[in-house]
């Protein structure tokens, strides 16, 4: 155990609370069903209340990520920590689906810190070679969020009530927060990070790309902005859906139960966490075969769009096994491809602007997603799913071609620069 580097223990705990954050989130895909009946919920209502956090999430990605850079990442992680947990537990008292929407939008305003920081802690502790593999350990926590919640949040629906799903998750979150204000520091200031790995951390910079947009105004007027913000507007609405639809699909199309649903919905996120750490795994593998670092990234992420022909095909499924198991293809290509372009933000941007980097590029992601998930409270209910799912996997070919066509490869800085 003393012999994994600090900055493995720290992206570790990076890690469980990007958990605790979507086992918040999840909490309440899992429960719509429940809710739906017990607030006389149409499909298209319960989607103003997924908008409604995800306005908010959208909004406050850009300002979290600039809040983070001006804060630090150890306290406004732990701020917002603090926020969501509060925020979910508030869920307990809505009495209707308006009510709902309201703690909806507080839980994503607070959320919203989550991949930013995640993001700006993987710049700052881990060299360029490493950030792939750190990036796909921390983003795993979006997975294993959703994975443990539809066992989680139906046990405590069916032992106890509705209302203790979102007490039990909310409080968990709260106790994360005070893990991290404890566990936390800049490397610059962590009182165990020894002088070696230090120097590792720090030589490990000369294998980064060249001059990187250092200022926010930078960062708009930069291609490599806008080769990350439009694929991830792409994509994101394929990971929305996974999130607050999975269920309410396994309901509407197979006639699930709640106990059929805790018992394989979380499969997709099982498969998305292989995902995360293929994005981990496959640049490094590139990399030792020629490809430069930024092409290591786009090839990664193209590969995961490939895969999402498989969601595309759930309108082919006789089971809800063969449904299940095509959802499991999206949920590792969208991790894949995702992997690599929150990546990108560590490789491109200088760590005084990672977190505003990848705080407006989750900007652009949220409003694909809100748009989609849009679509779907207009048309499920009248066209179904399907032609849903062919237009998920259609936007990902669309968002790799968009990242070849923009994102140049920069020279490296040379070790007589840097």
């Amino acid at each position: 155990m003393r012999k994994i580097p600090l900055r493995w223990w720290i992206i570790s705990l990076v890690m469980l609370g990007t958990i605790l954050n979507y086992l918040a989130r999840s909490t309440l895909s899992v429960a719509a069903p429940t809710l739906k009946s017990e607030f006389s919920m149409t499909t298209e209502q319960y989607s103003w209340v997924v908008m409604s956090f995800q306005a908010s999430y959208t909004v406050m990605q850009t300002v979290a990520g600039t809040l983070l850079d001006a804060l630090g990442t150890r306290l406004g992680f732990f701020l917002f920590a603090v926020g969501w947990a509060l925020a979910n537990m508030a869920h307990a008292f809505a009495f209707n689906w308006q009510s709902l929407a309201f703690f909806r939008t507080l839980l994503g305003a607070s959320e919203a810190a989550a991949i930013p920081a995640g993001s700006k802690s993987v710049s700052e502790w881990f060299p360029p070679r490493e950030r792939p593999l750190a990036t796909s350990v921390f983003q795993m926590g979006t997975s294993v969020g959703n994975m443990i919640a539809p066992p989680l949040v139906a046990f405590c629906i069916l032992a106890w009530s509705w209302q203790s799903a979102f007490l039990v998750t909310g409080a968990l979150s709260l106790v994360w927060a005070g893990l991290w204000w404890w566990g936390y520091r800049s490397p610059s200031e962590h009182p165990k990070l020894s002088a070696d790995e230090r120097e590792v951390i720090a030589a490990g910079r000369n294998d980064d790309v060249g001059s990187k947009p250092a200022t926010r105004k930078d960062v708009l007027r930069s291609r490599s902005f806008w080769a990350i913000a439009v694929p991830r507007f792409l994509a994101e609405p394929a990971w929305q859906t996974f999130n607050f639809f999975i269920p309410l699909y396994l309901v509407a199309v197979w006639n699930l139960d709640l106990k059929s649903i805790a018992l394989w919905a979380w499969l997709p996120f099982l498969a998305a966490d292989f995902g995360s750490l293929a994005a981990g795994l496959v640049p490094g593998w590139l990399m030792k075969r020629g490809s430069s670092l930024i092409a290591s990234r786009k090839i990664t992420m193209t590969l995961g769009a490939l895969c999402m022909i498989g969601p595309a095909c759930i309108g082919l499924a006789v089971s809800p096994g063969v449904a299940i198991a095509l959802f499991c293809v999206g949920g590792f290509a969208h991790q894949m491809l995702n992997g690599a372009l929150i990546t990108l933000c560590t490789d491109v941007f200088d760590s005084r602007t990672v977190g505003t980097a990848s705080g407006m590029a989750g900007t652009s992601a949220w409003v694909g997603g809100m748009l989609f998930t849009l679509l779907i409270g207009q048309s499920a209910d009248k066209f179904g799913y399907n032609p849903l799912f062919v237009a998920l996997a259609a936007l990902d070919f669309a968002g790799a071609a968009v990242l070849w066509a923009i994102l140049r490869t920069p020279k490296p800085v040379s070790p007589q620069a840097a």
